[in-house]
């Protein structure tokens, strides 16, 4: 079985707000050119959660990471 990594364990682990956190994220799968694996993993009404090393996961740390 695979590990899942939820977005209330990210924002936990870079000390953010969830409401913000899925705001941010919503904005960036939105645009599928600059984030292609984060488009392609997104399913609306379901929780954001992401495979433990996968690129989509990566790229979600890098946009929340970033500043808004």
């Amino acid at each position: 079985m695979s590990d899942i990594i939820t977005l209330k364990a990210l924002c936990e682990e870079l000390k953010i707000d969830p409401r913000e956190a899925r705001e941010r994220l919503r904005a960036a799968a939105s645009d599928a050119k600059a984030n292609p694996e984060l488009a392609k993993a997104r399913k609306p009404r379901s929780p954001w959660q992401w495979v433990k090393g996968s690129k989509a996961l990566q790229d979600a740390q890098k946009v929340l990471r970033s500043n808004p």
